[in-house]
């Protein structure tokens, strides 16, 4: 008798299905990365709901500044005094820069008030994040109200120098006029100016921190080629420079800013004829690096803290 095999056949199973990957399943579920940058103008949103963290932030940030100093908040004003004295010192007296420049003491203060804000503004800004890690890693907020709140207190510390500057233009027949009032829109650019330039070096900063530790030897070069203590219309009559040079001087941002004050304050300076493209281009600074600034943080923001 024979017998018969019966082979039997597995029907083919079907692939099993894949899995969906955690992103699929966090939007399922209207879960977001946390830390993810928002879109821009979400973002300014919530920084703007933020302001008033941002104004005590800087408050208290100039209150604490000098609380361990006897004379506390005096050094506010005495620090770029100070430093207007010891220029004076070597450009007013060992190098006599001031015999090319009218009402050089006036001149030389306004200088160094407005230039300490902008170079104060942009020292802050590189440990912006770096100076703040504890409360990047801990908190949930918008990264850019660290930059813009030491900014904020730098041109709160500007605005205590400015009456130091203005009892100083007085003692050297420096009157109150209407032009003085030019002043607040020539400070109101320069703080937007140096806000965004704080933003831009916060980030490169967060990223190099060696960024912090070469700074003053850029702010130092800045400063000796912005016309604080000398004249750069001065220089420029009695040198021959390439056009390039030139061009470089008499569109640094800074000195566009410090001439635009001394302007307003200075009677000399009032009667003389400002040439038209400075107020362009202190409009054209302020714009470019304030909104350059903010928006080239703002494309980081998912970095700060993850280093």
């Amino acid at each position: 008798m024979t017998s018969v095999s019966s082979q039997t056949t597995t029907p083919p199973q079907a692939p099993p299905a894949e899995s969906p990957s955690l992103g699929e399943l966090a939007a399922r579920h209207g879960l977001t990365a946390s830390g993810a940058r928002p879109p821009l103008g979400t973002y300014i949103a919530r920084l703007w709901t933020r302001r008033h963290f941002i104004t005590a932030f800087a408050t208290a940030r100039l209150t604490a500044q000098y609380s361990q100093a006897k004379l506390g908040q005096v050094w506010q004003l005495m620090t770029p005094l100070l430093n207007a004295t010891v220029y004076y010192f070597v450009f007013g007296v060992l190098m006599d820069t001031g015999k090319h420049v009218p009402d050089f003491v006036p001149f030389l203060v306004t200088g160094v008030f407005i230039w300490t804000f902008t170079a104060n503004s942009i020292t802050v800004g590189t440990r912006a994040i770096s100076g703040n890690i504890g409360l990047v890693r801990a908190l949930h907020f918008p990264r850019a109200a660290l930059p813009i709140g030491l900014a904020l207190q730098q041109l709160q510390q500007l605005l205590f120098s400015m009456g130091a500057l203005a009892v100083i233009l007085m003692c050297f027949g420096e009157f109150p006029t209407s032009s003085w009032l030019l002043a607040v829109p020539a400070l109101a650019l320069q703080a937007v100016f140096s806000t965004g330039v704080a933003m831009v070096v916060a980030r490169l900063a967060a990223r190099t921190p060696d960024i912090a530790q070469l700074m003053p030897f850029l702010l130092r070069t800045w400063m000796y080629v912005s016309g604080v203590m000398w004249s750069i219309p001065a220089v420029l009559k009695h040198m021959e420079l390439p056009e390039a040079v030139v061009l470089a001087l008499r569109c640094n941002p800074v000195a566009v800013y410090i001439d635009l004050v001394r302007f307003a304050l200075i009677d000399s300076y009032t009667k003389a004829q400002l040439p038209p493209h400075v107020w362009a281009l202190a409009l054209g600074w302020a714009v470019l690096l304030g909104v350059g600034g903010f928006v080239y943080f703002w494309k980081a923001e998912e970095q700060y803290g993850r280093g």
